[in-house]
C-alpha cells in the first residue's frame, strides 16, 4: 500500500467539501427565491470554482492555475456588480407575494432611477 503525504489527504478532503459546497449552492441557485438568491449563489458559484482551480493548482504542482483563478476573480467580482446594478436600476419584484409591496417595490426602484 503506497503511503500518501499530509498534503495528498488534506487536497482530497479539500475537493470532498468543495464539491458538497458547489451542490449546495447550485440547489440555492435553481430553488431561489429571489434574484438576490440567485446572484450571490452565482458569486459563491464562482468562488467555489476558484477554489477549486487554487486546490488543483497545488495538488499538480502547475502554479500557472493560480493565475487564471485570479483572472477568474476579477471576473466573478465584475459579473456580480453588473447584476447588482441591474436590479438596483429595473427593480426585483419577485420576492413580493403581495402585488402592492410589488408595485411599491417597483415606484422606489423608478424613483432611485430618477434620481441618478
Amino acid at each position: 500500500m503506497e503511503h500518501s503525504s499530509f498534503l495528498d489527504i488534506a487536497i482530497l478532503i479539500t475537493l470532498g467539501i468543495l464539491a458538497i459546497s458547489f451542490l449546495l449552492t447550485s440547489v440555492r441557485i435553481i430553488k431561489g427565491p429571489t434574484v438576490a438568491d440567485r446572484i450571490v449563489g452565482l458569486d459563491m458559484l464562482v468562488s467555489v470554482g476558484i477554489a477549486f482551480i487554487a486546490v488543483i493548482g497545488a495538488k499538480t504542482n502547475y502554479y500557472l492555475y493560480i493565475d487564471i483563478a485570479i483572472a477568474l476573480a476579477l471576473v466573478g467580482f465584475l459579473s456580480t456588480v453588473a447584476f447588482t446594478r441591474f436590479m438596483l436600476h429595473h427593480g426585483d419584484s419577485s420576492e413580493f407575494i403581495d402585488e402592492r409591496d410589488a408595485e411599491k417595490a417597483n415606484a422606489d426602484a423608478a424613483k432611485a432611477r430618477k434620481g441618478e
